[in-house]
């Protein structure tokens, strides 16, 4: 396998590795979404067809050449529907921006014209194209047609269209660029106009030597060192947009992984908890083969991938339900369980910010226990955390001590809260 095909190979994977992952956010997103799905699977479609297995796919049809019709048709339905995604964005910005009504009446224009440019395509190929020439003759496209008028307007028309779409998005994300804060969005958007600046050298280096090899014959070794250099800055432009596509989309997937373990953590402390307390979970917690513990695995994954649009909603949810149940068995505790939870916590070495977080935790242990009594004043109580950004953090902490705490810590509290006091020898 030569570079070319490995580099194509990889081109097509990772257009293939967009396409699944954004698929989900397609089916349930706006148009922009689903615009930009669209562009990875045409995009997918058009790079298969330069390899030998979607040639060979396609050849049996017996039309010459149909392989690069349909390749060119689905890069400009790509390049279109990209524009669409671009325009959609920066119209959500500021649709009265100068640069945004230049962009939204190119794209305009474009719309119009993508129908035109393929049926035009479409006529030259099949009516002014010798397309009795074969790979035998030249295994590149210009090359077998080299010297046609036909070619001329073909790829003209193609390069043309191409190459004024990729302009307008270059010019818009490396506008973006300057004015992004993150920094993965400051790269991914300087890299993806990077790229478009290299597909618009790519179609100005393509039409500059067609009009040469219209004009002045080429030979055999000028046209392969013409589809070596060409093809490596479309590869090379290809590439730095694709990367520039998931460069952003790392630190959201970071995100989603963190709020995902995070919530992984949470789930045992928040399924006992909103179990004990009726009227709390948005969603009841699974409870797959009546919640036996043959299936505790199954409803775990089932409560962890359900329900919400993403993991941190879930994770904002979980948070949320914790505190309210937190809240109502705080009406239901002795007053001073948390005391005594501290004492113990203490007791057993932990200090600090740590020992709160043990009292906590045994607390609710406790807690859960009184959960049938009837509701009465708030019980004192000590928690870490008054926004969304630190209290994550700390219940993950008191979660991986609830983890671990026994049943027999939770009724030594409440047998220490509820035992009569023992008299006092020296008053007797």
């Amino acid at each position: 396998m030569s570079v070319s095909d490995v580099i194509v190979s990889l081109i097509i994977a990772l257009l293939l590795l967009e396409t699944v992952a954004r698929l989900p956010a397609a089916l349930r997103g706006r148009r922009r979404e689903r615009s930009l799905w669209g562009v990875f699977v045409a995009f997918a479609g058009a790079w298969w067809l330069r390899t030998d297995t979607g040639r060979a796919v396609i050849d049996p049809l017996g039309i010459n050449d149909l392989p690069t019709l349909l390749k060119h048709i689905l890069a400009i339905t790509g390049i279109c529907v990209l524009l669409t995604y671009v325009t959609d964005v920066y119209n959500d910005e500021d649709a009265t921006a100068r640069h945004i009504k230049i962009t939204s009446r190119v794209h305009r224009v474009a719309a119009r014209a993508s129908l035109a440019t393929v049926l035009c395509l479409a006529a030259v190929f099949f009516l002014a194209l010798d397309r009795s020439k074969t790979a035998a003759d030249s295994p590149y496209f210009m090359g077998r047609h080299a010297g046609e008028p036909g070619l001329a307007v073909y790829l003209t028309l193609f390069n043309a269209y191409t190459g004024a779409a990729a302009a307008v998005c270059g010019y818009q994300w490396g506008r973006a660029a300057r004015h992004a804060r993150r920094w993965t969005l400051r790269t991914g958007l300087a890299m993806m106009a990077a790229g478009m600046a290299l597909i618009v050298i790519y179609a100005a280096l393509r039409t500059a030597y067609l009009v040469a090899a219209t004009v002045y014959p080429v030979t055999a070794t000028v046209g392969a060192a013409q589809e070596h250099v060409t093809d490596s800055v479309l590869y090379t432009g290809f590439l730095l947009w694709l990367l520039g596509c998931i460069t952003p989309a790392t630190r959201a997937l970071g995100i989603r992984i963190r709020a995902t373990r995070a919530v992984i953590a949470l789930h045992r402390m928040w399924r006992d908890l909103v179990l004990a307390v009726d009227g709390i979970a948005l969603y009841e917690p699974s409870k797959f083969l009546g919640g036996r513990r043959a299936a505790a695995l199954l409803n775990t994954v089932r409560d962890v991938l359900s329900h919400d649009a993403t993991p941190q909603i879930r994770l904002g949810r979980y948070v949320t339900e914790i505190r309210d149940v937190t809240h109502e068995l705080r009406r239901r505790a002795p007053a001073d369980l948390f005391e005594r939870a501290r004492q113990l916590a203490q007791a057993q070495g932990h200090t600090a910010d740590d020992a709160n977080a043990v009292a906590e935790a045994y607390w609710l242990k406790a807690a859960l226990t009184t959960a049938h009594r009837p509701a009465g004043a708030p019980a004192a109580f000590h928690t870490v955390g008054d926004d969304f950004t630190t209290e994550v953090p700390w219940l993950l902490r008191v979660a991986a001590v609830y983890r671990h705490a026994q049943a027999v810590t939770a009724a030594t509290l409440l047998h220490a809260v509820t035992a009569p006091p023992v008299p006092d020898p020296a008053r007797t």
